[in-house]
C-alpha cells in the first residue's frame, strides 16, 4: 500500500506533515498552530482521536510548537522522540507517560495492522540536543524524511538509500544566504555541518540516489523538497538548481524522478 504524505506547512517558520500508511495516521512534527494542524487532519478525514502516532525530530519551535495541544486533543496518539528532545521541550512534560516513547538512533517502531508499518530512527546533524529523522515503511513503499541537517552522513544515506519517497531539505540558495540580510554568525551557522542543506548540496545527494535507483532498474524516485527558507530561498531557485544538476547527468523527469515542492503556507499533497 502506497504511503501518502500531506505537508501542512514547511519552512523555517513551521513544519508538520501528515503521513497515512496502511490505515495508520501519523504526524511528523507539530511546528504549526494546533488549529491549523487539526484543521488539515479533518480535511483529510482524520479525527483527533484517530491519530496513531506523533514523531518529533528535535526541540526547535518550528517543529514542536503545538506539542501540548496536540497531546491533549489527540488522546490516542503515542509520541515518539529522543530523550534530548523530550528534555529540551518544555511542554513535553504534559504528554502522559503512558503515551510517550523515548527512541534513539537505530531503533525500530512497529505500528500493528493488517499490513504493519515499520518506522526506523536515524541521527541528524543539526544544532539541537539529540535530533533524529525517520523512515516509514509498508510492504511496498518506503518514505524517508530528511530536514534540519547540515550534512548527509553515512548513517543518513544508508537509512534513506532504498526509499521510494523522500521529503528532503532544500533550505537555502547559497548566494541568497551569503548576500542576504542575516547576521554573519547566523549565515555561518546555517552553512555549517549542523545547520541546513543548500539547494546545491541537496541536488548532489539526490542525484546520487537517482543514479543508484537507475542501476537497480527501480521506479522513479519521488521527491518532495521541504523546509525552504522564506528569506534565503524560493521554489524557483530550489527547482532550477536541483533540476539543473539532474539535467547535467541526463536524468529525465518522470522517467527517473518526480519533483514536488512543499509550500510554506498551504497544503501540499505528495502521493
Amino acid at each position: 500500500m502506497a504511503i501518502e504524505v500531506i505537508s501542512i506547512g514547511s519552512s523555517s517558520s513551521g513544519n508538520s506533515y501528515i503521513i497515512k500508511a496502511s490505515g495508520r495516521n501519523i504526524l511528523l512534527d507539530v511546528g504549526l498552530t494546533a488549529k491549523r494542524i487539526l484543521g488539515a487532519m479533518r480535511d483529510f478525514d482524520i479525527e483527533p482521536e484517530d491519530l496513531d502516532a506523533v514523531l518529533l525530530t528535535h526541540e526547535h519551535v518550528d517543529h514542536i510548537r503545538s506539542v501540548r495541544a496536540i497531546g491533549r486533543k489527540c488522546c490516542n496518539a503515542v509520541f515518539y522522540t529522543s530523550r534530548g528532545t523530550a528534555e529540551r521541550t518544555e511542554n513535553y512534560k504534559y504528554i502522559p507517560e503512558e503515551r510517550s516513547r523515548i527512541v534513539s538512533s537505530g531503533d525500530m517502531i512497529t505500528l500493528d495492522g493488517d499490513v504493519p508499518v515499520t518506522i526506523r530512527v536515524f541521527t541528524l546533524s543539526h544544532d539541537a540536543a539529540e535530533p533524529v529523522g525517520y523512515t516509514v515503511e509498508t510492504g511496498t513503499d518506503k518514505l524517508a524524511v530528511v530536514t534540519d541537517t547540515g550534512i548527509v552522513t553515512d548513517e543518513i544515506y544508508d537509512a534513506i538509500s532504498d526509499a521510494s519517497k523522500l521529503v528532503f531539505e532544500a533550505n537555502h540558495d547559497e548566494d541568497l544566504l551569503m548576500f542576504g540580510e542575516y547576521p554573519y554568525p547566523v549565515k555561518v551557522r546555517i552553512k555549517s555541518d549542523h545547520g541546513h542543506l543548500s539547494n546545491k548540496y541537496a541536488g548532489e545527494v539526490l542525484a546520487k540516489l537517482i543514479e543508484e535507483r537507475r542501476e537497480r532498474a527501480e521506479k522513479p524516485l519521488e521527491i518532495m523538497l521541504a523546509h525552504l527558507s522564506f528569506h534565503n530561498n524560493a521554489p524557483f531557485y530550489a527547482r532550477s538548481t536541483i533540476e539543473g544538476i539532474f539535467n547535467e547527468k541526463g536524468y529525465e523527469r518522470d522517467a527517473d524522478y518526480t519533483l514536488t515542492i512543499a509550500s510554506k503556507d498551504e497544503i501540499t499533497e505528495f502521493y
